[in-house]
Order: C-alpha cells, then structure tokens, then sequence
C-alpha cells in the first residue's frame, strides 16, 4: 500500500476509535447504585399459609420494610454497582419479614422464619436473589442463620439491561426457588418452585468525569448552635410515624383502592412517613416539638383522611402525638391521635431520640379514622429525633429512590410469547447514554473505509502490472 494510503487509513482508524473508546471506557467502569426499592412477595401462598386456619400466625416487619397493596414487601435503600456497557447490575435492599406461626403451649413457634437484605444480581441474561435467612426446621426446630443465600434464580426474559442513563429498572421477574432455597426455607418447598415475581427500582449516580474519583455528594453542614444545656431550643427534628400498617394495606387494597399523598415537606419512607421541622424546646427530660408535613388518605367508601402540623409532646416519660385532622367524621386541630412511653429523654452527641416506640390509638384518635379502630388499639411505632446543637445530624430516612417509570421500548434479545407478569425493563438510558448499536455500525464502517483502501491499492497494483510489458517495448 502506498505510503499517502497508509497514512489515509491511519489517521481514519484513530479518529473513529479516539471518538469511541473514551465513550466504552466511560461505561466500563462501575458506576454506583445509591437508592431504591424492590418489590417482592416472597410467595402469596406461604403468606396466606401463614396467616391462616392451620397455622395461626402472622409477619412482621423489620430494618423499615414496608408493605404495597396486600401481599407484596418493599426493601429499601438500593446499594450497589452497575456497568451500563455490560449490563452487570448488583444492588443491595435494607428490610426484612418475620414469619410466625404453629404457636406451641409454651409460646414458642414451631414456624419461624426471617428473610432480609434482598441482593440482585445480573450478569449477561441471568440474575439470581441472594438473601439473608433465619429459620427454625420444621422438624427438629433446630435453628440456622445463612447469609446472601442464592435463594431463587431470576428469569429476564431476553432483557438486556445495557444502557447509560441514571436508574434501572426491572418489573415482574419470574422468580424460581433454588436448591439452597429450598434448604433455607426449612423444607417448606423444594428446588424448582415458583416463587412471587420480582420488581426493582435502582438509582444510578453519573460517572466520574475523566481523573476524578466518584464521589457521593453530601449535604452541607449546618453551623454549629448552641451547645447541649438542660434547657435548650430545638435545632431540628423529626418524627416517624407510619400510622398503622393495616390501615396503609387497606387504603391501598381492594376495598378502598385508593393512595396516600404528602405535601408540605412530609415524606415517604415506605414503612413510615416523616415529618420534619422541629420547632419546639427540651428541659430537663421534657420536650414539646411541632413539625411540618401533610399526608392525606383517599379512597373509595368515603375514605378522605387527612393528617398535619404533627406535633409531638413528652413529659415524665410520657409522649403524646397530635395532628390537625380533616376527615368526614373528625374535623380539628391538635387532636391528640397516640400516646407512647418515651422513657427517660437524655441527650447524646446532641440529639434526644425515642426509637420505634410502641403507641396505642386514643378515644380522640379513634373518632378520627371513623370508629375503625377502637381506643387502646396499638398502632405503628413512633419515632422522633431532635438536634439541640446545628452539627447533629438526624438518621437517615430509608431511601426509596427515584420513582420508577415504566420503559418506553424495553430491549429483547429475542422475541417472547406473550404471558401473563411479563418482565419488563428499561436502563433508562439517556442523552449520556451509549448505545452499543452505533459502536457496531461505526466499526462496520471502519472495515468497509479499509477495505475500500485496500481494494483501490489492489487496483493500482493490477494496473501497473499489466501496463508493464508495453513500457518496456
């Protein structure tokens, strides 16, 4: 090839590939998942089994899980990694489900079993959920503890969960029981049972420009205040409260169909709704606080419950809830909704915290949902934090991350069959994102540039070769 040819073919291979490769290597490297929810019901059936004639027992909820409609669990708080360019995906959910059931005459339960920390993993077209497993063996009672359990195997039906965009998000997974599984969950199912289909939801943070280490963005931090003292005003605060977790079950069920929104500040922890602010005093052990955020109830039957201006009151270990409340058959403001035992309020690292403390519903409480529950009944736990000083900072609120959204033209391998729970998908790729089509064609085209190259030069070779003879006649 001719020296003015190689370097054509030169200077077109290096601009073509200068053009891709910062791009590949954009997306080779790992980004970070941080935030997120995953959906799953574990199976329906073991839930009703559960809660049912023959065992008689219940679940409860652990680490801020939380329930959607009326048999499906939410994890929370996504960490992870993802690779855009090889659809790799690993991503860590906080939560857990206690099962209890089969009660004995001494108390015990023959029936336990606690699943948390769901893990999914996805490499090329497989995925598999890890989970963390405490369970008592139907049969001896002997109790096992196992960690990130291979615990079902995840189908992606031809998904390709390759792109570049800022969240992944996968619906409706066939889930199917493993051997480890099966062991795991105390014999109760064997290897190859279909378990409930799995969704998730992961946030993405944006790669790291070129030479500079990804990093996770913090807030800043608030100027220092007043030092703890006995008697001090409040810096900031919350409190935690999700109201009660049947009572979220129904407004989202088949009943009342309905949903909840939040204005104001308030928001959504999955599990619980937190309202912020934090205006108010402590003194020696007493604390009055009155926060921010609205969340309001709708839904069929007559369902419209709205409650705001949270303000929360304790005094010699005693704590009391109230909310202004709008409701068809309660309308008023500071109606006192709960009361809890706080225990003796001390500050430490500048905050005053009550953790999960148990609440029972007052007469108050009781007309404003209507009479559905009687007075005394328990309801969800409150929890509240106070910063007496400006560099305390609050506990973080479980992170259900962006809100998903379905994928406009999910990516199949092939084509599927139609079916029912059809797992769908998106990378959510966007104007960052690098699709691998173009990389093909435009390597494509590098190829046909060479080979046009190479076939001009092969021409001029023949050309010269057959005008030989005659220049030397």
């Amino acid at each position: 090839m001719p020296a003015r040819l190689r370097a054509l073919v030169t200077v077109l291979c290096a601009a073509v590939l200068g053009a891709l490769l910062p791009a590949t290597a954009a997306h080779a490297a790992g980004r970070t998942v941080q935030g997120g929810r995953l959906d799953w019901g574990i199976k329906s059936s073991f839930q009703s089994y559960v809660t049912g004639p023959v065992a008689k027992g219940s679940y409860s909820l652990t680490g801020g899980a939380a329930t959607v409609g009326g048999s499906t669990f939410r994890f929370h708080s996504a960490t992870g990694t993802y690779d855009g360019g090889t659809g790799a995906f690993r991503a860590s959910f906080s939560g857990g489900v206690r099962f209890l059931g089969h009660r004995t005459a001494t108390g015990a339960h023959q029936l336990d079993l606690t699943i948390s920390r769901p893990t999914v993993s996805v490499s090329g077209s497989t995925g598999t959920l890890y989970v963390d497993v405490v369970s008592k063996a139907k049969d001896t009672g002997a109790v096992t503890t196992s960690r990130q359990v291979p615990f079902a195997t995840l189908s992606l039906g031809g998904i390709d969960v390759r792109g570049g965009g800022d969240a992944v998000v996968l619906g409706n997974l066939p889930a199917t029981l493993t051997a480890q599984g099966a062991r795991s969950f105390a014999g109760y199912y064997t290897a190859g049972t279909a378990l409930d289909p799995v969704s998730l939801s992961a946030d993405v943070r944006p790669a790291a420009p070129p030479g500079q280490p990804s990093s996770t963005p913090t807030k800043a931090s608030k100027s220092p205040g007043p030092q703890e003292t006995s008697d001090t005003r409040i810096q900031d605060g919350a409190v935690d409260w999700g109201v009660r977790r049947t009572f979220r079950e129904y407004v989202t069920g088949d009943i009342a169909r309905g949903r909840w929104t939040l204005s104001s500040g308030a928001r959504d922890g999955g599990a619980l709704f937190r309202f912020p602010g934090g205006a108010g005093t402590y003194e020696d052990g007493a604390l009055t606080a009155e926060l921010e955020g609205l969340v309001r109830f709708t839904g069929a039957h007559g369902l419209d419950l709205a409650l705001g201006a949270v303000r929360v009151t304790v005094k010699d270990g005693r704590g009391t809830l109230y909310a202004d409340v709008k409701s068809p058959e309660l309308t008023g403001e500071k109606v006192p909704l709960v009361t809890f035992t706080a225990g003796d309020l001390k500050p430490a690292g500048g905050l005053v915290e009550v953790s999960e403390a148990p609440a029972k519903l007052t007469a108050r409480g009781a007309e404003a949902f209507g009479g559905m529950y009687r007075a005394g009944t328990g309801m969800d736990p409150v929890s509240l934090a106070v910063a007496l000083t400006g560099d305390a900072k609050l506990p973080a609120l479980p992170d259900l991350g962006s809100a998903p959204t379905a994928s406009a033209s999910p990516q199949q391998r092939a084509a599927e069959p139609e079916a029912p729970a059809r797992p769908v998908a998106s990378a959510a790729s966007d104007g960052d994102g690098f699709p691998v089509l173009p990389v093909s064609l435009a390597a494509g085209a590098l190829l046909l540039v060479a080979a046009a190259l190479g076939a001009v030069t092969v021409r001029r070779r023949r050309g010269r070769t057959a005008a030989t003879p005659s220049e030397e006649g």
